[in-house]
């Protein structure tokens, strides 16, 4: 499994994760609030209705205290004045006291006055089981009061329906006694009074029978509304009625709105962010990582350690492919000169080209170590020792003296010089004496090892071949590369050979540049790929402004012992050698020329090895 679906399935899983946290947050947290919201406005509008039927009861109690405190109500249980009767119980007293039955009872319980009224039907008796005897039932509860004085309220069952029923002791009217009886006054809980209630009360309400052994309040939940009932008792504590309210579920319904469009708002988010947050893992890591990895399996399989990464990135990512590439860097320099310090003449007969280019670099190692020794004499390191010898001995004149000083600060400097050159050339004589260990080396090797192919920049390869070319050389000479050596970029090839052969080409135009009698002389050096049935082939040109080759010697110059040069510096063996060498890696060399003064033109062509490379079907 690759990183990168990994890494999809990873940031899905949490996303999945996280949506199923969302819902199971929803059903069993948010969900039931808004239910527990909606039971506790429900029991809330219960105590309202409470609230207001104690309100109603409490009024009614208010009126029958009123009436029962009055001095001619007091005097009337005592004396039965029809004039009470006839100015006070009448229908629009009662209308006007919104009661539908009042009494007025004796110390003994007896009825001594009492009125019915259809509130609903104007002028319209109704007459009332409690209220139509001469005395109230002896089992009424509140028989107890009228000697006590007490007021008192409830609800009790009648033949019309419930009557909400109030009693006030009878007073003197300054709230004296002795209580001679009792006012009781009723009104009819009916479906209007219901509604009123109910509308007090902001609340549905509804009224139903009695049900034995119901709780005192109950809760119940539908899908639409919540419903609480409240059981209710008469004044002799039985059940008398059960009232209802409704409450829609409208917090829940707009709860569950609010966590769908939040579900959903939280899965676009969270959609979005997954999509962002994979474009930018692919874009910062896994695209890097990728590149990284094709990158690591191509050199892995085609052992090309020229190629580089080159990140610009500041992160992780690109501190490990810069690292990688100064580590293959590295090793690629590493592998340079092994296959530099074991490489191998193809042929026994090239043995003497060997020696050639032995004597090519011992001879800028001879000529340089006789210069160092010629700074080393021309040093005033003798004068300086007198000098300083002058200088510790006493001496009288200061002018000598203060010569004498200038004079060692003089040498001393010199003396620096001369040093810090000496360094310079030691550094050059021992790269150059490095590569004449190695050539001797080479020499005792076995003569027909395979030649190593290797990739390398074509640039690259002529800096190499200058590292082996003699100062005086490189002074004469301007080696220029075209822009096609950059071009064609990297090749497989026996590097090691073509290093070899350009340095000869290199020694062989700066003389060539001498020769025609210049200070200074220019090489440059074209590349071409050609391509035919035989497969792929590097072309190199390497053009001089030298002396130039006649033209009945162009056929000759890469013949053995041949040579235009003084026998005294030259065996005529290096651009045989190349010839040979050229001919062992399969290719061909030739030179051209316009003719002496005009420069020269040296021509060589090897195939190139055909990269496998198996491409990667998607990174990792």
């Amino acid at each position: 499994m690759t990183i990168r679906l990994k890494v999809v399935l990873l940031v899905a899983s949490l996303c999945v994760g996280l949506g199923m946290a969302e819902v199971l947050l929803a059903r069993h947290v948010l969900i039931p609030s808004f239910a527990e919201l909606e039971r506790a406005d429900a029991r809330t509008a219960m105590r309202r209705i409470d609230y207001a039927l104690e309100l109603t009861l409490e009024r009614l109690q208010l009126s029958a205290t009123d009436w029962g405190n009055w001095a001619d109500t007091y005097r009337f249980v005592r004396d039965h004045n029809a004039d009470y009767v006839s100015a006070n119980l009448t229908d629009g007293a009662l209308r006007e006291l919104n009661v539908n039955a009042f009494a007025v009872v004796d110390g003994d319980g007896n009825i001594v006055e009492s009125r019915e009224l259809d509130l609903a039907h104007a002028d319209r008796p109704m007459p009332l089981d409690l209220l139509s005897g001469k005395a109230l039932p002896r089992d009424f509860p509140w028989r107890t009061n009228l000697h006590d004085g007490r007021p008192t309220q409830g609800l009790v069952r009648t033949n019309r329906g419930i009557l909400m029923l109030a009693a006030a002791p009878v007073l003197d009217g300054k709230g004296g006694g002795p209580s001679r009886g009792m006012v009781l006054m009723g009104r009819l809980f009916s479906n209007s009074e219901v509604m009123r209630l109910g509308a007090r009360a902001q609340a549905s309400l509804q009224m139903l029978p009695a049900v034995a052994g119901a709780p005192g309040e109950e809760l119940i939940e539908t899908d639409r509304v919540t419903e609480v009932y409240r059981s209710f008792r008469d004044l002799y504590g039985h059940p008398l009625m059960r009232l209802r309210v409704d409450v829609p579920r409208e917090i829940t319904a707009r709860g569950r709105s609010a966590v769908a469009a939040l579900s959903l708002s939280l899965l676009l988010a969270a959609t979005f962010v997954l999509a962002l947050l994979i474009v930018a893992l692919n874009r910062l890591v896994l695209n890097p990582l990728a590149h990284l990895t094709r990158h690591a399996i191509a050199i892995g399989e085609d052992k090309d350690l020229t190629a580089r990464i080159a990140s610009r990135s500041r992160d992780e990512i690109g501190t490990l492919a810069r690292e990688l590439d100064r580590m293959v860097e590295r090793l690629a320099d590493s592998r340079c000169r092994l296959v530099d310090q074991s490489f191998e003449a193809g042929f026994a007969e090239l043995a003497k080209g060997v020696l050639h280019n032995l004597g090519n670099a011992m001879t800028p190692l001879g000529v340089r170590l006789a210069r160092l020794g010629e700074r080393l004499r021309e040093a005033p390191a003798e004068d300086a020792v007198e000098a300083v010898a002058e200088l510790e001995r006493p001496s009288a004149d200061a002018a000598r003296r203060a010569d004498v000083e200038q004079f060692v600060r003089m040498a001393c400097r010199e003396l620096a010089r001369t040093v810090t050159a000496a360094r310079e050339d030691l550094d050059v004589m021992s790269r150059q004496a490095s590569v004449v260990q190695s050539a001797l080396a080479e020499q005792t090797r076995a003569a027909r090892n395979t030649h190593v192919i290797e990739p390398v920049r074509l640039i690259d390869l002529v800096l190499q071949s200058l590292e082996i070319v003699p100062d005086d050389c490189r002074q004469r000479l301007q080696v220029e590369t075209d822009e096609s050596l950059r071009q064609i970029g990297v090749v497989r090839v026996a590097r090691t050979i073509l290093r070899l052969i350009l340095q000869n080409i290199i020694i062989n135009a700066s003389d060539a540049v001498r020769d025609a009698a210049k200070d200074r002389g220019r090489l440059r050096i074209f590349a071409h790929l050609l391509r035919d049935q035989d497969g792929e082939q590097l072309q190199l040109t390497c053009q001089d402004d030298g002396i130039g080759i006649a033209e009945d010697h162009l056929d000759r110059i890469f013949e053995k012992n041949f040579s235009t040069k003084s026998k005294e510096t030259n065996s005529g063996i290096g651009l045989h050698w190349c010839a040979n060498v050229i001919g062992a890696l399969g290719g061909r060399i030739w030179a051209t020329s316009d003719g002496r003064g005009h420069g020269a033109s040296i021509h060589l062509v090897v195939p190139l090895e055909v990269r496998k490379v198996r491409l990667l079907a998607g990174a990792a």
